[in-house]
């Protein structure tokens, strides 16, 4: 475990650090000026140089990265153009959002990616056509077509769960649940059909191995060798699909958190993005590449747990 461990971290510090160093390289090319954009189209000439002078944005670039990054590895982050707020503040207040909704998203897909693809490699001919239909369909569905979608149907025609909005755990989980409903279905079902399909092949291609056929000629129940030998060596891929689907769903986050008003990271970095907030935007990129980081060495760490090949 150790040895996945330490190739996991070898790869993750340079990609952290090229992650970070881009998007230095890159804030520069969208289009506008902060400080016209903090002082607005009265500002004088002489304002506006005096804003830029203050918030460094006339030194060279790469002087202004290491600088960044010796403030980060101290754990500072810089803070906001606008509210001057600390950056790791500001994310850590977002973070539950969209951790919360991601999260929820993946458990879901995963059962019911699972859930289809079994059905599917032990059922065959019509099921088994049925499901691949639905998977196709699913994964063509553009995830905000389908959030609103879900807004007309059960929040406003059937007003079961919240159109809009978050509500924290701690303050009323019924409204927890009804607040983040909506968003994981939309979110999650993409997903759901691309790990029903891993499921399927995984399942239908071990089936044909010659270890199942001597379980048979033993006698050991078809449930069995499904859930205690098939489902096992099945989930390595689905777990490294699951993960990769988790880091599609973290950006497919920035889209649903605005279409359901969530407060969470996505709608962070949109509206950084909107402001020219320079050092938000970098804060939330880094923060979400490190969850990337932190979701692949899971998923490393689960798959080396249940194949000690792997190790």
């Amino acid at each position: 475990m150790l040895s996945v461990i330490g190739r996991r971290l070898a790869i993750a510090v340079p990609l952290v650090l090229l992650v970070s160093l881009l998007t230095f390289l890159l804030v520069p090319l969208i289009p506008g000026d902060p400080a016209a954009t903090i002082l607005g189209n009265t500002a004088t000439p002489a304002q506006l140089a005096s804003l830029r002078d203050a918030l460094g944005l006339d030194r060279p670039l790469l002087e202004r990265y290491l600088d960044w990054l010796t403030a980060a590895l101290r754990g500072d982050f810089g803070t906001s153009f606008y509210d001057h707020s600390p950056v790791l503040d500001t994310i850590a207040a977002r973070i539950p959002v969209t951790l919360s909704l991601t999260l929820a998203a993946t458990l879901l897909s995963l059962i019911v990616g699972v859930g289809m693809g079994v059905l599917a490699a032990v059922r065959g001919g019509i099921v088994d056509r049925a499901v691949q239909l639905v998977s196709v369909v699913g994964m063509a569905l553009p995830n905000f077509w389908l959030a609103l979608v879900l807004v007309l149907c059960l929040a406003i025609w059937v007003p079961i769960f919240l159109p809009s909005g978050y509500i924290p755990f701690e303050d009323d989980p019924n409204g927890w649940l009804r607040s983040l409903t909506l968003p994981t279905i939309a979110l999650g079902l993409a997903s759901a059909t691309a790990i029903a399909l891993q499921t399927r092949a995984s399942l239908t291609d071990l089936a044909r191995r010659d270890f199942v056929r001597i379980l048979r000629a033993k006698g050991v129940s078809r449930t069995s060798i499904i859930t205690k030998h098939l489902l096992r060596n099945a989930s390595g891929p689905v777990l490294t699909v699951t993960g990769l689907q988790f880091v599609g769903m973290l950006g497919g986050a920035v889209v649903i958190e605005q279409v359901f008003a969530l407060p969470g990271l996505g709608s962070l970095i949109f509206a950084s993005v909107s402001k020219l907030d320079v050092p938000l935007m970098q804060g939330v990129v880094v923060v979400m590449t490190l969850l990337v980081v932190a979701v692949n060495l899971l998923t490393d760490l689960v798959s080396a747990w249940l194949n000690p090949k792997l190790r």
